[in-house]
């Protein structure tokens, strides 16, 4: 993304805000249900085009915001098959680009119900521990468009805040919906997990991949270990980076067979040696069930949305 593709899209997304759009991003496949059904083939609205990804005509929209959607390159097709290539979706306050409907490309950038279980969960950990000392710096792993930084950054305006993605179309949308969200110490920083991020942190959060994806998407695939490979990576590799005192907050997904938690007996001993305090629970004991059809998932019964804190002795 230049830099003038970057301030249309930021007018862009001001423009969206002052028409007090809204819009909820729902699973894939509500996404897909409703898409399909009759009267939805065509979009009537803002919502349609930039938070349904329905194709529609220049008419649809106010003047001037097809043009703005050209300059900032977030515009394909012809006709009545135009398509923003982007999604605008709400976090409370927040308004936060991401990919379009649907997320084929490796450099997709996902937003959807596990970012607001993310942000929900982070915000209880932040509310709860409200004695401990604020963070200086912390760092976001995987942050995607940024959500999970930028609700930091609003909970810590004195912190300094690293978003790390090996994504650069992510890092692009990052860096937009900070300066629409008023955010202004944030970093975006390109790196894989923690190794373009130098020093130490106060506090870490990530909502990383975590589905086993064939084609070994970025935004999807969560590597080996039936998709927690990643997670594990940034809870080892994490507290390593963590100065005394700081945290450790992770959103993730886990494949279960039975009783046994695989991921969790993974990082046990790690949390038990070097943790003053961690805690581990389920927030929602079965999501993603049509991953369970696919390759990979033969033997899984369930994956679990788990929420992992943790401070470092």
């Amino acid at each position: 993304m230049t830099p003038s593709q970057a301030n249309a899209l930021l007018t862009l997304g001001t423009t969206l805000r002052q028409a007090g759009y809204r819009f909820m991003t729902v699973t894939p496949s509500t996404h897909r249900r409703l898409n399909g059904r009759s009267g939805n083939e065509q979009a009537r609205d803002l919502r349609d085009v930039f938070g349904w990804s329905r194709p529609f005509s220049a008419a649809v929209l106010p003047p001037g915001m097809l043009e703005l959607m050209a300059a900032a390159g977030v515009l394909e097709g012809a006709g009545d098959a135009l398509r923003a290539t982007v999604r605008a979706s709400t976090l409370d306050d927040l308004l936060l680009f991401h990919s379009a409907f649907p997320t084929h490309h490796d450099d997709a950038v996902f937003f959807g119900p596990d970012t607001y279980r993310f942000i929900g969960a982070m915000r209880r950990a932040f509310v709860a521990d409200g004695a401990a000392p604020a963070p200086l710096r912390a760092l976001d792993v995987g942050c995607g468009g940024g959500a999970g930084a930028l609700t930091v950054a609003r909970a810590f305006p004195a912190a300094d805040v690293i978003g790390a993605d090996v994504n650069t179309a992510a890092l692009a949308l990052a860096r937009v919906n900070a300066a629409l969200n008023g955010v202004t110490r944030f970093t975006a920083c390109e790196s894989d997990l923690f190794a373009g991020v130098a020093g130490e942190v106060d506090l870490i959060v990530s909502n990383p991949p975590f589905v086993v994806d064939p084609d070994a998407r970025r935004y999807r695939h969560g590597g080996g270990e039936r998709g927690a490979e990643l997670s594990r990576r940034i809870v080892e590799d994490g507290l390593t980076r963590l100065r005394p005192g700081g945290r450790l907050l992770l959103y993730t997904g886990v494949a279960l067979s039975g009783d046994n938690d695989h991921f969790l007996e993974s990082i046990r001993a790690r949390l038990d040696a070097e943790c003053a305090a961690w805690s581990y629970e389920e927030l929602d004991p079965d999501i993603f069930g049509g991953q369970l059809g696919e390759p990979g998932y033969e033997e899984v019964e369930r994956i679990a949305a788990v929420w992992l804190q943790a401070r470092k002795r």
